[in-house]
């Protein structure tokens, strides 16, 4: 790495965004000792905080809101980081390397870093602007939801991915009647195989949510004498009454900001392996960010991942500082959903064998990925100690076969050991 990426010991650092990322480069710059000014901004007026939560443990009322707080105020303190909750940064001067904020105020900075997330996907159909249509990225969101989930009510879900499927288990559990839309011909269509899908459709039908697939939702319409939805509309197809909609159908990455200022951006902002935009003292990392070559899969990809953003901090935080940057790993993520967890590694798209360990009438199995004999990926469903092993299949690019994978008496870990002889 050269050294002129190293900033100046005492040049001020400027984070726009507040959540896991965010947050992560303000203490881990600390932490790899820049001595300079660590400046954070974040549109909620709350201390960073997980969202992965908030359609599982938060929404279910299992967690409180303190709960959620990834990293505690007095960790700030001690790492000198200024907090700027609640202000909004409005604009980027490159030239004059200022931050305009909200609030007419103004920010010198030397380097900077956006972290700022995304928004929910809003669904853009005839009367989606009335009450009782929600989405959920916000604690702000959840608080709006939980008076809605009252026994007896009727819910209607549009989207079959991840935030859906969590919303319609804590539904059901509440004694709601939830139904679930998906455009697709089945859930999760864009991140498991037809057997994990099929899988997951039978649980949370077996648990009482009603699941149409093939279905898109041409609009909404009020409840007589409201303006609050009364229907969910579906084309040709009769009209499907609702108490409140929840709409989960994929996040936008906020990047008006940077291409305001003349940063790349196409389907989020641009940045080589190091997290660096095409302005070489700009960086971005998360959920806005676009890798033009992740440095594990080689590839184009923007990826949704709280350990992706928590690995991009540290990167950047490694290269501001003249460390060495980490080894990049793969992907990973995590759904729960009844007593099901759900932990995935890798990106499965591409794949041309499939192998099962385990039963998928069972509510504990791995589903492998495999691309020209080697594992990409592997969603594992309550198997928490062969989804670490499986981790390492995958990082370290190991090749095996399809019926060792499935068989059960095979130890992952002997798969592992037989490779690295």
């Amino acid at each position: 790495m050269p050294q002129s990426d190293a900033v100046d010991p005492d040049a001020t650092i400027a984070i726009v965004g507040g959540g896991q990322a965010g947050a992560e480069v303000a203490t881990q710059l600390r932490q790899n000792r820049h001595q300079g000014r660590i400046v954070l901004f974040g549109d909620e007026n709350v201390l960073p905080y997980m969202r992965p939560p908030l359609s599982k443990a938060y929404l279910a009322g299992e967690m409180g809101a303190d709960g959620l707080i990834y990293k505690a105020a007095v960790a700030y303190e001690k790492a000198n980081v200024e907090l700027r909750l609640g202000e909004s940064v409005v604009a980027i001067d490159r030239n004059a390397k200022k931050l305009a904020l909200a609030g007419g105020e103004s920010l010198a900075y030397d380097r900077l870093v956006i972290a700022a997330g995304g928004r929910a996907r809003k669904l853009r159909v005839p009367g989606a602007d009335l009450g009782n249509i929600f989405y959920l990225r916000s604690i702000a969101d959840v608080e709006q939801l939980r008076p809605q989930l009252q026994s007896g009510r009727r819910l209607v879900i549009v989207g079959g991915g991840y935030v859906g499927l969590e919303f319609a288990a804590v539904a059901i559990k509440r004694g709601l009647k939830v139904l679930v839309l998906e455009a697709a011909p089945r859930v999760l269509a864009r991140v498991t195989a037809p057997e994990v899908s099929n899988f997951y459709e039978r649980f949370h039908r077996a648990a009482g949510v009603e699941i149409r697939t093939g279905v898109a939702v041409s609009g909404f319409s009020a409840r007589e004498g409201s303006n609050d939805v009364g229907a969910v509309l579906c084309g040709e197809d009769p009209a499907i009454e609702a108490d409140f909609v929840l709409v989960g159908i994929g996040l936008v990455p906020n990047m008006e900001l940077a291409k305001g200022a003349g940063l790349a951006v196409d389907g989020g902002i641009l940045v080589d392996e190091a997290g660096r935009t095409n302005d070489h003292e700009i960086f971005a990392i998360g959920d806005c960010a676009v890798h033009v070559r992740h440095g594990f899969l080689h590839r184009t990809v923007r990826l949704e991942s709280v350990p992706n953003a928590l690995e991009q901090a540290r990167t950047v935080a490694a290269v501001l500082t003249g460390k060495p940057i980490p080894a990049a790993t793969p992907p990973w993520f995590w759904s729960d959903q009844y007593d099901l967890k759900l932990q995935m590694v890798g990106l499965s798209e591409g794949y041309d064998e499939l192998a099962i360990r385990g039963s998928t009438q069972s509510s504990s199995f791995i589903a492998f990925y495999l691309k020209d004999g080697y594992v990409i990926a592997a969603d594992a469903i309550n198997r928490p100690s062969e989804f670490m092993a499986s981790k390492r299949l995958i990082g370290d690019r190991i090749k095996a076969s399809a019926r060792d994978l499935a068989d059960e008496q095979v130890s992952l870990k002997a798969l592992l050991a037989a490779a690295a002889a």
